[in-house]
């Protein structure tokens, strides 16, 4: 599979990370339980950042943050879309037991990143304020928004690195240090937002841009420590001497993280956009329907993230089976990963309905006029998770093979013809109601679909023998 020199690693029975063997529950779950949480905490991060900049600076700098994240969100769409390619690609490498070809990969999807990031960081750089105009930014938030995003340009490079080096490890099986290099991350990050913020002794008052660089520095040595661990252990993902030379971009790899990593990007773009034109429906109902709707997001971002952990899982335990040739073991996996992300889906959304009114509390207060609504809406939708989770399992799998167009296209359509087809048919029949019930119908959809394309016949060995041309 590679045209890297012998390697001297040992067998791959007496390397970590081998998630060819032992028993496939226990495995995925312990795999996919780390990459939970480290979602949760970054997660949780953002939400912690966003409190320090709103109370310490004033809700126009909060406005800043978020004129920022659409931006860069689009950015990074790329870089997450050939990093889970370039994932694959080394746990399918891993698990053929062909170390070197790992590493090659590896080397060529963070090298390519690397000049990605670099590239568009500059761009950035000098094309922040045009960015800025273009998204409509507030006057009050501009001059703000243009610092951080200047900063958070700038250092787009780092947070490259460290997202590839922790898809690299999920790739070989490491969960875990990725893991702990984010609770650093995030440790780091809460504690140095106020103190560059509003200063301290020596440390001046930075404003906004000291929140940038609080999470620029964060991010360094959370990435740092990974590669010190990497080293230190030499863990396989490790490029010594010669090797260094793989961060030059290899024709071949190259050719899979592009035409693999594309239509991966392209998937979040879909996502995303559609979630852009449902907010601008939902704003058309009123101030209360949109306060309920933002509320609902916050529970359902909570309520995906079991699904999104368990597909990573079965995505690089997939991938690693194909390596080995064990395509009976990937079956079970899928099974497995089906299962633990239903039972967990639901049992959550069932927590979620029933008990709706607790957490919306939190976000919108007991006498808001929001409440009833999101507490009606989240009965309608809050079902839906449960069919996306199932989608985003046999997506997972289908990815692992190197089939990335069909769950693109399944994506595409669950959401613009078939959701926001079915509102725009329904909407002056139930009014509003149109807009919640878009989420169920709009994720069978999706399932069904996805359920055809995976069951089809011969889909594995299309794929697998394009993968050797």
């Amino acid at each position: 599979m590679s045209d890297a020199p012998a390697d001297t690693a040992p067998p791959m029975a007496r390397l970590r990370g081998d998630l060819t063997q032992g028993p496939i529950l226990k495995t995925l779950l312990a795999f996919s339980i780390p990459t939970l949480i480290s979602n949760l905490l970054q997660t949780l991060n953002g939400t912690i950042n966003s409190i320090w900049v709103g109370r310490l600076i004033g809700n126009s700098a909060l406005a800043a943050t978020a004129n920022v994240n659409i931006v860069m969100f689009l950015t990074m769409a790329a870089v997450f879309g050939f990093g889970m390619a370039t994932t694959v690609r080394v746990g399918q490498h891993f698990g053929a037991r062909d170390i070197p070809a790992a590493r090659a990969t590896f080397g060529t999807g963070v090298g390519f990143c690397l000049m990605i990031s670099v590239v568009v960081g500059l761009l950035g750089w000098l094309l922040a304020a045009p960015l800025l105009d273009a998204l409509g930014t507030p006057g009050e938030s501009r001059n703000e928004a243009l610092d951080y995003l200047t900063v958070t340009f700038l250092t787009l490079p780092l947070g490259t690195l460290s997202i590839m080096v922790a898809m690299g490890l999920r790739g070989i099986g490491n969960s875990r240090l990725p893991l702990y290099a984010m609770i650093l991350t995030v440790a780091i990050d809460v504690a140095m937002n106020p103190l560059l913020i509003r200063g301290i002794g020596p440390i001046p008052a930075l404003g906004i841009t000291g929140s940038a660089l609080s999470t620029a520095a964060a991010n360094f040595a959370g990435c740092v420590a990974m590669l010190g661990w990497i080293y230190w252990k030499d863990l396989p993902l490790r490029l010594r001497g010669a090797e260094w030379g793989w961060l030059w971009p290899r024709r071949a790899e190259l050719a899979y993280v592009i035409t693999k990593g594309l239509p991966m990007g392209a998937q979040m773009l879909v996502v995303s956009s559609a979630g852009v034109v449902m907010v601008r429906l939902v704003n058309h109902e009123g101030a209360a329907t949109a306060a309920a709707y933002g509320a609902a997001l916050q529970l359902w971002n909570y309520l995906q993230m079991p699904a999104f952990a368990i597909a990573s899982g079965v995505s690089a335990m997939v991938a690693q089976n194909i390596g080995a040739g064990l395509h009976d073991r990937v079956k079970a996996i899928t099974f497995q990963g089906l299962a633990s992300t239903t039972v967990f889906t639901v049992s959550m959304a069932t927590l979620m309905v029933v008990f709706a009114r607790a957490p919306l509390v939190l976000f919108l207060g007991s006498h808001s006029p929001a409440l009833p609504i999101a507490t009606h809406m989240q009965a309608i939708a809050t079902w839906s998770y449960a069919l996306t989770g199932i989608m985003m399992i046999l997506s997972g799998t289908m990815r692992a093979y190197g089939a990335v167009i069909t769950p693109l296209v399944v994506i595409f359509i669950s959401l613009y013809p078939v959701r926001l087809g079915f509102y725009y048919a329904a909407y002056h029949t139930i009014g509003s109601e149109a807009l919640w019930w878009a989420y169920p119908v709009g994720s069978a959809v999706s399932v069904m679909l996805m359920i055809a394309a995976y069951a089809r016949p011969g889909w594995r060995e299309q794929v697998m023998l394009k993968g050797k041309k």
